[in-house]
């Protein structure tokens, strides 16, 4: 599918591994490639969730217009005034996070939504993932890269999936 190439020297995610620290929040300017905006009926209760409960900060906020949230680099949110949907949609947004940060996500998110999240769970490609639904009903889906082991089942998949993966620890 691709030639292997080291994909995390162009991405705020580190390498995942034990004893790897998160990328400290980004408070600079840049010209956003992606953002997500979220339509709220309550900007201080959605900036709460999504700061205590998803990590988060408010980079800037325009009252009662748009809160820009902001967790590293090109994981950015707009809270805006709206209505809140009746259901959760089907599509989702992912962020990244650490494998450490997971359980923390789902005990912050639980205590102050209880039944907001769902996992965490194991994928097939390497990952861990929970997802959460937001007080005005945005599906995110937090997930964490486990550090990769060629011998593995998830490698296995990958490769019968077409990706070119080494074949031993390190390669």
């Amino acid at each position: 599918m691709s030639e292997n190439f080291p994909a995390f020297s162009i991405s705020p995610v580190p390498q995942p591994g034990p004893d790897t620290a998160p990328p400290e929040l980004f408070r600079g300017v840049y010209g956003m490639p992606m953002f997500v905006t979220a339509p709220t009926s309550d900007l201080a209760a959605s900036l709460e969730f999504w700061a205590e409960g998803l990590g988060f900060f408010d980079f800037f906020t325009v009252p009662g217009q748009v809160t820009h949230l902001r967790r590293w680099a090109f994981q950015d949110v707009l809270l805006v005034p709206g209505e809140r949907p009746g259901e959760a949609p089907a599509s989702s947004v992912t962020f990244s996070c650490l494998l450490s940060q997971v359980d923390a996500i789902v005990a912050a998110c639980e205590k102050l939504r209880p039944g907001s999240t769902q996992g965490p769970r194991q994928m097939p490609w390497g990952t861990v993932e929970v997802e959460v639904t937001t007080p005005e009903n945005t599906r995110v889906i937090m997930t964490a890269a486990r550090p990769f082991d060629p011998r593995s089942a998830e490698a296995a998949y990958l490769r019968e999936s077409g990706f070119d993966l080494p074949e031993a620890p390190g390669a």
